[in-house]
């Protein structure tokens, strides 16, 4: 299930909001014009499941989404735990950033969080296994997977070359804390 810390954006250390509920994640974040939908994280695959493994087990819903939200392709992120380089690959995306289409992912095992930056407060959106998330095109958000990640995540998305990021240029995301792991609320 997924989890959300509210913060100002000004107060990285005092949330305003702190919840597991799922009718109150729901409001607040369906008030920023963020999807968030609750898929079913079935089946459980096997630790050498590669991309075709992957797509083939979730196929229906993907194309209910893509037909939905007109992706036109999509890809899948495996963080196995151990992997070589995670630091670097962790950096990659903790600095404030923006894309030119929507953001989003289903998680299909492990965990991370997307750092949203909107009228004046940072959204923290960890999202486990079973999460799709969509942040709406030109949200300034970063993404933590956390010191030791462990995530397989789908990406969608409408444009042909995928995921492009626009860097904001603000160094928000260094003031708040970092993701360390699964959060149970």
């Amino acid at each position: 299930m997924p989890h959300l810390t509210v913060y100002r954006e000004h107060d990285a250390v005092r949330p305003e909001v702190i919840t597991g509920d799922p009718a109150v994640l729901a409001g607040h974040l369906a008030m920023a014009g963020i999807l968030l939908e609750r898929w079913t994280a079935e089946p459980v695959l096997p630790a050498d499941a590669d991309t075709a493994a992957v797509l083939s087990a979730y196929a229906a819903p993907i194309q209910r989404l893509q037909r939905v939200r007109g992706y036109q392709s999509v890809d899948v992120v495996r963080m196995p735990r151990g992997t070589p380089d995670a630091a670097a690959l962790r950096a990659k995306f903790l600095d404030e950033h923006t894309h030119t289409e929507d953001e989003a992912r289903f998680f299909v095992e492990g965990s991370g969080a997307f750092y949203l930056h909107m009228d004046g407060r940072v959204f923290r959106v960890v999202c486990e296994a079973g999460d799709l998330l969509s942040v709406p095109a030109g949200t300034r958000h970063w993404f933590d997977m956390g010191p030791e990640p462990h995530l397989t995540a789908i990406r969608f998305f409408t444009r042909p070359d995928g995921w492009v990021a626009e860097s904001t240029g603000d160094p928000i995301s260094a003031r708040f804390p970092g993701y360390e792991g699964v959060v149970n609320a």
